[in-house]
């Protein structure tokens, strides 16, 4: 038996894309020139390629020898006295809660109660369910026709004089002229204090001298008596008849 294919049983090709083959010829091709780039590294690549040899090299000539022998030493810590304490706590509220017994359980029977709305809130809801019907119910026939006017409010004769007033402020001051001013000098005065300012002033400075120079062991030692006055006869009689 032969192996193979019939004429028949291969694929059909497409006759467009036949005839574009067959009728195909190199000299339809294009030029085209190759460039072949080189990207270089970045002078940051370039430092950060440095660094990485650097630091593989220092790692493989590291000499072994250097190093220490170090003993490791393994502590064991022991819970505080508050930390048993709430351990305890944990177990014997575990066993209490395992070994508790249903059976001392008491039966109880649930009522269930149905709160009835108060007077208030079913005319509440009365008046809700009217003024809804009312809105769902408006028949838009007995609506009449409006007309609405847009009036034009002028301004009063105060706003048009004051608007008169501010442009006439503004062009006199932006059309004014300069030439017209005359030339003025100013003297600076210095005031003196007069006569009374300077022994008032002297006087206030010969107060403080004295008050922060003040020698407190020039004082006298003094008692001080709390007197209690004792009412008259006629303040007595007044509370007695009041």
């Amino acid at each position: 038996m032969s192996t193979e294919t019939a004429l028949k049983d291969l694929p059909k090709v497409d006759p467009t894309l036949k005839g574009q083959l067959e009728g195909f010829t190199p000299d339809k091709l294009k030029k085209t020139d190759t460039e072949e780039k080189t990207i270089l590294p970045s002078k940051e690549d370039v430092e950060s390629e440095k660094l990485r040899n650097e630091h593989l090299e220092n790692i493989s000539k590291f000499p072994s020898g250097r190093l220490k022998r170090t003993s490791t030493s393994e502590k064991i810590v022991l819970p505080s006295s508050s930390d048993v304490e709430a351990e305890k706590k944990e177990k014997a509220h575990l066993q209490a809660v395992e070994g508790f017994n249903a059976a001392n359980l008491k039966h109880a029977s649930t009522k269930e109660k149905i709160v009835l709305p108060a007077k208030e809130d079913i005319e509440t809801e009365r008046t809700h369910q009217s003024i809804f019907q009312g809105v769902t119910g408006f028949n838009k026939a007995n609506m009449r026709h409006a007309e609405t006017q847009e009036k034009v409010a002028l301004p009063a004769k105060e706003d048009i004089e004051t608007e008169k007033t501010h442009q006439s402020i503004f062009q006199g001051v932006t059309g004014f002229d300069k030439s017209q001013m005359r030339h003025a000098e100013t003297e600076e005065k210095v005031a003196l204090p007069a006569k009374e300012d300077i022994e008032k002033e002297k006087g206030q400075q010969a107060l403080f001298q004295g008050i922060e120079g003040f020698n407190q062991s020039n004082l006298k030692k003094t008692e001080t008596q709390e007197k209690n006055p004792l009412p008259t006869k006629e303040i007595i009689e007044q509370e007695k008849n009041a």
